[in-house]
């Protein structure tokens, strides 16, 4: 995938998900690295889970925001979604496509949740996907292993950020 056709679509890297327990590596090491990975495309989209009912005190409660290094700079793209699936009633296919983009590259929290369903909908509508392994965690190293090894099976790659960095994915 070349960077003009590969957007970077970060999930959920808010305050209170970033600060919860997270296998194989803790939210700050995800949240650094996906700092890093986001100097390195042109198109970024940054996904926050906010309630649909408005219950957690909606997209401008203090543990809604985004953590500092993840939050939008001018031409970023941010979408809300209300479940685990950033493209479910959010417009961000529209979004990719106005982008003329082909393939995506995935990362944030959690793998076995938010990751795993943007992932597959991002496989089943035609984009290549590529999930960052080390900028991604669960709740246990078990399940991030199986949602790393489903998302494969689905068709999706997996690799590592300083990979990704270096290959100018």
């Amino acid at each position: 995938m070349s960077h003009v056709r590969t957007a970077l679509v970060l999930v959920d890297p808010q305050r209170w998900i970033a600060g919860m327990s997270w296998e194989p590596v803790g939210g700050g090491v995800v949240v650094e690295a996906c700092g890093w990975l986001r100097d390195h495309f042109p198109t970024v989209v940054l996904v926050r889970y906010v309630r649909a009912d408005g219950a957690d005190g909606g997209p401008d409660a203090a543990p809604n925001r985004l953590v500092p290094g993840c939050t939008p700079r001018p031409g970023d793209h941010l979408v809300t979604e209300h479940g685990p699936d950033a493209f479910e009633g959010t417009g961000l296919d529209d979004v990719l496509r106005r982008e003329r983009v082909t393939g995506i590259v995935v990362a944030g929290l959690s793998t076995a949740h938010g990751v795993a369903a943007t992932a597959a909908t991002a496989l089943r509508l035609g984009h290549g996907v590529v999930v960052a392994e080390d900028a991604t965690a669960s709740p246990d190293e078990a399940r991030h292993r199986e949602a790393l090894d489903r998302l494969t099976a689905l068709g999706a790659r997996t690799a590592r950020v300083a990979d990704l960095v270096a290959a100018g994915e």
